[in-house]
């Protein structure tokens, strides 16, 4: 493997990994304004499914010899706060499902992005398979979010 293949898998590596943890990051923020029931066990199980998909990742990374890292604190407070203003004079299921929906589909479109510039490039095909899969999860969270509306 050559070092241009490890460094442009590495940081596709690391934009997945940005992308996953600011996904499960942004529902575990929203969470709080979700009461018991069909919306919140959505969300929770979206909470596993994008840590689950972080665990991946981080082993991947391990495994070439570096550490994940998230993304800036200045950065994830700015989410934070952007969800708890998003939030304060609308909590409801329809508004909650709607902010999920345009989370992931920010995410969706960054990884398509990320993919289309790594495609072509020398990259590992597992990990363009799990970017792929990734997409494929956010999809299906829009489609399971827009009984919610």
């Amino acid at each position: 493997m050559s070092a241009k293949k490890d460094l442009g898998t590495e940081n596709f590596l690391a934009d997945l990994y940005k992308n996953v943890k600011m996904g499960a990051d942004s529902i575990i923020n929203i969470l709080s304004k979700v009461p018991e029931g069909e919306l919140r066990n959505e969300l929770t199980r979206e909470i596993n499914e994008y840590e689950s998909y972080a665990k991946t990742i981080e082993t991947m990374i391990y495994d070439m010899g570096d550490t994940p890292k998230e993304e800036n604190i200045l950065t994830k407070m700015g989410a934070k706060i952007g969800i708890a203003m998003n939030t304060m004079n609308d909590s409801s299921t329809q508004h909650i499902a709607q902010m999920v929906i345009e989370g992931a589909t920010m995410g969706v479109t960054e990884i398509i992005r990320l993919i289309r510039e790594n495609e072509n490039a020398i990259c590992s095909e597992k990990v363009l398979k799990l970017a792929k899969d990734i997409v494929a999860f956010e999809e299906d969270t829009i489609e399971r979010m827009k009984k919610f509306l």
